[in-house]
C-alpha cells in the first residue's frame, strides 16, 4: 500500500482504518497542504447508531482532532427510499415522523465523541426534496450508466440471489452521488468517507462531480467490523449492539453494562489488538506488547479493551459492572418496604420516581430472585431475602441489583 505522508492518512493507516482510497497519493498531498472537508452520511433508520458505525464515527473524530473539518450528513431524505448495500432484502419504509424522531436520536450519539459547534451536521432533505423529477433526470440521469450500477457488489449481490430490488434502491446510489456533488459544490468537500459496503456508492458521486464541475474528489472506505473468524461485531440473539444508552426497557438500547461485557467476551484472541488500535488511544508499542499475551493473559487484553471502549462510548463514570450490590439496614425491610418506593430508593436507583417504576412493574420488567412481580403495591420483606440475607432485583435482562442486609 502507498506510504502515507500527512500526518491524518499515515495515522489512520497505522491503526488500521483504511481499507480502499481512490487516489491515495494525491489525496495524500491535498492532506499534506490544506485543511480537508470530508464527509461521512447517516441514514436514520433507527433512533440510535450500532458499533457498526463506531469506525466512522471515529473517524470523524480524529478528522477534528488532526484540525480538519468534518461534515455529517445527515439522511433524512434517503431514508425515506433505503439503502441496498449489501442488504438480503428491502428495509422497511418509516414514516416522515419515525425519521425526525431518529435524526433527534442519532445527534444524541454524535455529541459523545465531536464537537459539534465546530462540525457542520447537515441533512440532505436540504437539496434532494427541492428536486424536479423531470430536471433531475436531464441533469443528473444521463450521467449515470446502469451498466455500471449493475456491476456493484451491492446490487449484483442482491440480483444473484434472486431477491428484490426496487426501483426505489436502485436510485439510492444517484441520490448519494449527488450529495457528494452538492457538499462540494457548497461547501468544498472533497473527501467522502464510509464503510466499504459503500465503495460503489462513493465512485459514483467522484465520477458525477467530474463530469459536472470537472473537479478532482476522493473515497476513502474502512473494512467492515468483524471479528478473525468473519463474524460481524455489532449483533446478538437479543439485538444490536447500541452507542447510546436510552432506558432498560428500550429496544435501541444497550446498557453499559452489556456493552463492557460484548466486548470482553465476544472479542476473539487474535482481535485484541485490532480493536485496541481502532477503538483506543493507546501507543502502538503498547498494543504489541499487548498482543504478545497468551492463554489466559489475553483475558487482561480483553478486559482492558472493554473498559477503554465502555469509556469511549458511555464516559468514565459509567457502570458497567454485571452486577451492583447495595446494603440495607434488616430493620428497614421488618414492617415490608413498598416495592415502588424500593425500585426508585436512591441507592437502588432502577427508577427515577414512583410512576416510573410503576410502569417498570406493569409492563412485567421487575424480578425479585428471578420471580416475576406484578403487583405495583407488592411489600418486599424480609421473608423475600435469601439465607445469606441476599436479594437479587432484576429489570429486564439486563440490570441486576444485590440488595445485602447488615
Amino acid at each position: 500500500m502507498y506510504q502515507f505522508k500527512s500526518e491524518f492518512l499515515k495515522h489512520i493507516n497505522d491503526r488500521g482504518y483504511i481499507y480502499q482510497v481512490s487516489d491515495p497519493k494525491n489525496l495524500d498531498k491535498v492532506f499534506l497542504k490544506e485543511k480537508v472537508t470530508a464527509y461521512i452520511g447517516f441514514d436514520c433508520t433507527a433512533p440510535n447508531l450500532h458499533i457498526g458505525s463506531l469506525m466512522q464515527i471515529m473517524l470523524l473524530k480524529k478528522m477534528q482532532d488532526f484540525g480538519h473539518a468534518p461534515i455529517v450528513l445527515i439522511g433524512g431524505a434517503t431514508s425515506k427510499i433505503g439503502d441496498p448495500s449489501l442488504k438480503d432484502k428491502s428495509r422497511k419504509m418509516l414514516t416522515f415522523q419515525e425519521i425526525e424522531h431518529n435524526v433527534e436520536g442519532i445527534k444524541k450519539v454524535f455529541k459523545k465523541f465531536i464537537n459539534l459547534k465546530k462540525v457542520k451536521i447537515i441533512d440532505n432533505s436540504e437539496w434532494l426534496e427541492k428536486l424536479n423529477y423531470i430536471d433531475f433526470l436531464r441533469e443528473i440521469g444521463g450521467h449515470f450508466s446502469v451498466n455500471r450500477m449493475l456491476s456493484f457488489d451491492s446490487v449484483k449481490t442482491r440480483l444473484e440471489r434472486e431477491q428484490n430490488l426496487s426501483f426505489l434502491e436502485f436510485n439510492y446510489m444517484i441520490l448519494q452521488g449527488y450529495d457528494f456533488y452538492k457538499l462540494n459544490e457548497n461547501h468544498n468537500c472533497i473527501l467522502q468517507m464510509g464503510g466499504s459496503d459503500q465503495w460503489g456508492n462513493i465512485i459514483c458521486g467522484i465520477d458525477l462531480i467530474r463530469r459536472l464541475s470537472g473537479k478532482e474528489t476522493y473515497g476513502l472506505t474502512t473494512s467492515l467490523l468483524t471479528t478473525s473468524s468473519g463474524q460481524k461485531m455489532g449483533k446478538t440473539e437479543d439485538g444490536a449492539i447500541w452507542l447510546n444508552f436510552i432506558s432498560d426497557l428500550d429496544s435501541y438500547s444497550t446498557h453499559p453494562r452489556d456493552f463492557w461485557n460484548y466486548w470482553r467476551d465476544k472479542t476473539e484472541n487474535e482481535d485484541v489488538g485490532k480493536f485496541l488500535r481502532l477503538f483506543t488511544d493507546l501507543s502502538l508499542e503498547e498494543i504489541s506488547e499487548i498482543e504478545e499475551l497468551k492463554n489466559e493473559e489475553i483475558e487482561k487484553g480483553k478486559e482492558l479493551l472493554a473498559t477503554k471502549v465502555t469509556e469511549l462510548v458511555h464516559g468514565k463514570n459509567a457502570d458497567w459492572t454485571s452486577k451492583k450490590s447495595i446494603s440495607f439496614k434488616k430493620r428497614e425491610f421488618e414492617k415490608g418496604y413498598g416495592l415502588l418506593n424500593l425500585l426508585s430508593n436512591k441507592k437502588v436507583n432502577l427508577a427515577k420516581s414512583n410512576s416510573e417504576a410503576r410502569r417498570f412493574v406493569k409492563s412485567k420488567a421487575i424480578k425479585l430472585n428471578n420471580n416475576l412481580i406484578t403487583d405495583e403495591k407488592y411489600l418486599v420483606e424480609i421473608d423475600n431475602f435469601t439465607n445469606d440475607d441476599e436479594l437479587q432485583i432484576s429489570l429486564g435482562k439486563k440490570i441486576t441489583i444485590i440488595i445485602k442486609l447488615d
